[in-house]
């Protein structure tokens, strides 16, 4: 590809943020590095046209920091708040996740970071070690979780999590956890009534192989990709052909993008919606499908539309 810039793609793009939804933004403050904090990403993304963006983090709960953004920074992005299961909530903890929804949490996430398969991988994969992000204060050891007793069968406490997250009608993720794991916890979760049910880069972390991710579609689960790991940032990891066929094996219509960006050394998110929809636009898709992994799919999933 040429480096001079083309008018006519760069109004495409353009045109194609508006309205464009991140449920998977990582700004701060955070114990891991941030370059953008909530309310400076929140801006931007207002500044770009995109509808609505979701504040992670590892850590803590970001409802009210959501609620706070809404009420004095109006602007035509809606910001909307999630937990995640974490030790500092108690990992995979009932009342976390009863307080949080009751807050207006949107997305209840199963352990990252404290996953036992994350923890695994990073003793195990040099490269997965290094690229994750390195909390900038020492912390205690992580225990960790898994969604599954020893018999492959899901935890009581992460039933009642189901319960819950069916309850507020809210939606949910496996987390880090394994795709061994990931199995019986999305029949769970639609045994249990949960109808918003999504997995986040699971060619990543969660070991899902294409075949996995067409399976999980077919049972009703959403496809997020992280845009992270398709674009130039310290996450790279798939090269082009991975993407056409990730999301050939979902299809387009159970597939969307978050950014999964905010770290430092790194685009930001609306740099990397940007930049995923040129390069979705390079691979062919048309607009009607880009616009519905940008934004539709997204918004219609966590209930905006």
């Amino acid at each position: 590809m040429s480096d001079t810039i083309d008018p006519q793609r760069e109004a495409t793009i353009t045109g194609l943020m508006q309205g464009a939804v991140d449920l998977h933004v990582h700004s701060g403050p955070s114990l891991m590095p941030r370059a953008v904090d909530h309310i400076e990403v929140v801006g931007q993304a207002a500044e770009a046209g995109m509808a609505a963006v979701l504040l992670k983090d590892h850590y803590y709960p970001t409802m009210p920091i959501a609620h706070l953004i809404n009420k004095h920074f109006p602007s035509a992005v809606t910001t909307l708040g999630a937990v995640v299961l974490n030790n500092p909530l108690g990992g995979l903890n009932p009342s976390a996740v009863d307080y949080a929804l009751k807050q207006g949490a949107r997305i209840v996430w199963m352990a990252t970071a404290h996953a036992q398969n994350h923890i695994d991988h990073d003793k195990k994969d040099a490269d997965f070690k290094n690229k994750f992000p390195v909390n900038s204060k020492k912390t205690v050891a992580p225990v960790g979780c898994r969604l599954v007793d020893a018999s492959g069968k899901v935890t009581d406490e992460v039933k009642l999590i189901l319960d819950l997250v069916a309850q507020a009608d809210a939606a949910v993720s496996g987390g880090h956890h394994h795709i061994s794991e990931l199995w019986p916890f999305y029949e769970e979760a639609k045994a249990r009534g949960v109808k918003r049910l999504f997995l986040n880069h699971p060619t990543y972390v969660n070991d899902g192989s294409f075949q996995d991710v067409a399976q999980l579609a077919r049972m009703g689960v959403m496809i997020e990709h992280s845009i992270c790991m398709f674009v130039p940032s310290t996450f790279y990891l798939f090269d082009r052909e991975h993407l056409r066929q990730v999301i050939d094996a979902a299809g387009v219509e159970n597939t969307f993008f978050g950014s999964d960006l905010g770290q430092k050394n790194n685009p930001t998110p609306v740099e990397g919606f940007r930049l995923m929809i040129g390069l979705l636009l390079d691979l062919g898709y048309g607009e009607a499908d880009i616009r519905r992994m940008v934004s539709t799919n997204a918004s219609q999933f966590i209930g905006l539309s």
